[in-house]
């Protein structure tokens, strides 16, 4: 590995420490999740990256829960139910190679994977611009551990 390479990957080791051990852990509320989903979730919300967006993991008080990043944090959740709002017609973005169902929420963006065998969602604060630097960086993790049954068209 070259220096430079050894050197971020320090310097992004003792943020995540730092901010993992001094702040608060994050609370994610607690929602239904698609029956039979349990097992791909807790595989999935295990393999997230410790950088999201240049973010650092943050602590979930609960981790079957899902992930969070920075501060205000990015919430990941795993087993969501596809959303409400989305039908035959909605427009999808499709980012990274994953199909997601975009809302503008009060402070910032929900989005919700569609057309997987597990569905993921994740709130991203306004404040974290642009949101789909979010996305990328969740996408392999996405892919590994959520099958496309139907793409989005």
């Amino acid at each position: 590995m070259r220096p430079d390479a050894v050197r971020r990957v320090v310097v992004a080791t003792l943020t995540l420490l730092l901010v993992t051990g001094c702040s608060s852990a994050v609370q994610v509320d607690p929602y239904p999740t698609a029956e039979g989903t349990d097992v791909d979730c807790r595989a999935l919300i295990a393999d997230t990256p410790a950088l999201v967006a240049d973010l650092p993991q943050r602590r979930v008080e609960d981790p079957r829960s899902g992930a969070a990043w920075g501060d205000p944090p990015v919430v990941l959740r795993c087993g969501v139910d596809e959303p409400e709002a989305f039908g035959t017609t909605s427009r999808c973005e499709v980012v990274a190679g994953i199909d997601w169902f975009s809302e503008t929420t009060a402070d910032g963006f929900l989005f919700t994977t569609v057309g997987r065998s597990v569905n993921v969602s994740v709130e991203v604060p306004a404040v974290h611009d642009p949101p789909a630097d979010v996305l990328v960086d969740l996408a392999d993790t996405v892919a590994r551990h959520s099958l496309v049954e139907k793409p989005c068209v």
